[in-house]
């Protein structure tokens, strides 16, 4: 377990590693970031914890924001735009109004990235669930994308909770493990990310050191 930073997705651009081969990364702008509270678990919390604190809010502030950031930071303190909590091993490591950056990482670490998938409105279970679809012969005409049967008549006689059908499909939160980081540039609070992260440009992200990367002990956390 280990705390991370939370961040931002640019976009996506290429690097060339040292063979000279055109590598394609994710740009995220990843902090700094304000430990905004600290939990443990031989506090009133019960769990180790940090939450941190990413942009600045500007307008539209509640009472509930304000209060909460004026608790644990005082009453000057600017009301960030996200708040986002990382469990930790031991959080006595950390103190309120600490500030984290990119330099929690280095290139070549493997990460975990989490964030909100695309949306991609209503789709028919041949896109949503990768179907076959029906037979294309003997007299078939309007059934080449359509599901089938969904359930039994008489046991159980209804449809199972689960069933894969159409619907909505994307805007999930998914968490992509074992990225690389090609790159840390510090000076701009930039991570360069090899392949691709959920969501796009806009999209706000956790980003972890990842907890399965390879020849890692660490099972969870």
């Amino acid at each position: 377990m280990s705390v991370g930073l939370i961040g931002r997705k640019i976009g996506m651009t290429q690097v060339f590693d040292e063979d000279g081969a055109a590598v394609p990364v994710t740009v995220v702008q990843a902090g700094p970031c304000t430990v905004v509270q600290v939990k443990s678990a031989a506090g009133a919390d019960g769990y180790s914890a940090v939450q941190l604190g990413f942009g600045e809010r500007r307008k539209g502030v509640s009472r509930p924001a304000r209060g909460h950031t004026e608790k644990h930071l005082g009453d000057d303190a600017t009301v960030p735009t996200e708040l986002r909590e990382f469990s930790v091993a031991d959080s006595s490591e950390y103190e309120t109004g600490q500030t984290l950056d990119v330099a929690l990482f280095a290139t070549g670490q493997m990460v975990d990235v989490t964030g909100v998938s695309k949306g991609k409105g209503f789709a028919g279970v041949m896109r949503r669930h990768n179907f076959s679809g029906q037979q294309k012969t003997h007299g078939q005409s309007d059934r080449w994308r359509a599901p089938g049967a969904v359930g039994m008549g008489t046991t159980p006689g209804r449809v199972w909770k689960g069933k894969k059908m159409a619907g909505r499909m994307g805007q999930d939160v998914v968490t992509v493990q074992n990225l690389r980081v090609m790159g840390v540039l510090g000076d701009r609070n930039i991570l360069l990310i090899k392949g691709g992260v959920p969501g796009g440009p806009g999209t706000l992200l956790k980003v972890r050191p990842a907890k399965k990367a390879p020849g890692s002990t660490q099972a969870s956390g």
